[in-house]
């Protein structure tokens, strides 16, 4: 049986990894909603695979490295492309359109500009910055991706350290605007400060949040954790993975992403889980020291259901807002105050973010998130999956 051709790149953007397609390059039937994409998507990652491995795909076997992004010209004014993310399941037939990713987000505007999908004019001839306008279309945000230039071209090396990654890459800025939800509360329940009933866990107090990607914090210390684990402290446990996932679902039902908490297990994108505490000296995954003095708090994040390698870009996003509003859990753990940047510790090392927040008759508001990603072309060209995806 023959296989399809479909033009792509793969890109590692942040510390996450995905595939790239423009489009109007996917057959027909997946360049909208349904299930056709969704299939098509499933086999180009290698999912579902039940040896939660990935061999037949793409996918690396891990929720950092099984993505997918759909990127066309944009429809909205003022923007230069809309970009559609796909969190792909590795061993459930299902994609998760209801969030975003920031670390991917660092190679949206490359992609854009390399794939002529930004207007030559807007691009540097020589040296510099073009500044790409992106519609996040998950969640109907905009993004700036401040993406380097040299000699009209994207430039992807350079000097920019990012902690999970392992070279050195060309530094690229985002911007996050006006990142909470649109037309609700940052804070879904008004509070700054919830408690959650679990059964089987008890009474924990949370900080749920809307900024970025909705995120359940906790509190280290109140569920027996330091905040200094690594993966492999929690990652090999079935009990604890459950014990976060029940905290995650009762979260997001009170929150209102869900309407009981069997409908967690479809949506296990969003809302992340995340326990923060004060800083301590701990032990990176790579080896290297990271000493209390270098940052402000400790942050150990969930990604569809396992401890993250470092730390998404959007959850980067919550934890920058959260940590600017005084008597959150992570502002709290940050040692309280007005801050408008923190940096934090995660399993691979240290991330520094920035956001500004006001409050406005009586709502929270934040204009605007920053951080540093860097995004590299891994490969490019076209992937091949059966024929026959579409009707099996």
């Amino acid at each position: 049986m023959p296989q399809v051709k479909i033009p792509a790149v793969y890109y590692r953007g942040g510390t996450s990894k995905g595939i790239i397609f423009k489009r109007t390059d996917l057959p027909e039937a997946a360049q909208v909603a349904g299930e056709a994409r969704d299939k098509i998507l499933l086999r180009v990652l290698g999912s579902p695979d039940p040896y939660k491995q990935q061999i037949d795909g793409l996918g690396n076997a891990s929720s950092s490295t099984s993505k997918a992004l759909i990127i066309n010209k944009s429809t909205q004014p003022n923007h230069d492309v809309d970009y559609l993310f796909g969190q792909v399941s590795i061993d459930k037939p299902f994609v998760d359109w209801s969030g975003n990713c920031g670390n991917m987000t660092a190679a949206v505007g490359a992609f854009a500009v390399s794939q002529g999908l930004v207007d030559a004019d807007r691009i540097p001839t020589g040296d510099g910055i073009c500044t790409v306008r992106i519609w996040q279309k998950n969640i109907g945000k905009t993004i700036i991706a401040h993406v380097p230039i040299r000699n009209g071209e994207v430039l992807e090396t350079g000097d920019f350290e990012l902690d999970g990654v392992t070279f050195p890459a060309a530094e690229v800025v985002i911007e996050f605007i006006d990142p909470a939800d649109e037309g609700g509360s940052m804070f879904p329940t008004g509070n700054v400060v919830d408690e959650l009933e679990i059964d089987g866990i008890g009474k924990i107090q949370v900080t749920l949040i809307n900024s970025g990607i909705p995120t359940v914090f906790v509190n280290a210390a109140d569920i027996g954790y330091t905040g200094t684990e690594l993966q492999v402290d929690i990652n090999g446990n079935p009990e604890k993975l459950a014990f976060f996932e029940k905290i995650r679902a009762h979260g997001a039902l009170k929150m209102g992403l869900i309407a009981n908490l069997e409908e967690a297990q479809t949506r296990q994108h969003t809302p992340k889980v995340a326990f923060v505490a004060p800083p301590a000296t701990y032990t990176a995954s790579s080896g290297k020291t990271v000493s209390a003095d270098e940052i402000d708090l400790l942050v150990r994040a969930f990604s569809m259901g396992k401890l993250h390698h470092a730390m998404m870009g959007t959850a980067s996003v919550a934890i920058a807002t959260a940590a600017a509003i005084k008597g959150t859990l992570v502002n709290l753990a940050a040692g309280g105050g007005a801050r408008e940047a923190v940096r934090f510790g995660h399993p691979s090392g240290t991330l520094r973010v920035g956001a500004a927040a006001e409050q406005v008759n009586g709502e929270w508001i934040v204009k605007k998130a920053v951080m540093s990603r860097s995004a590299r072309v891994i490969m490019e060209g076209w992937v091949r999956i059966p024929e026959d995806t579409l009707n099996n």
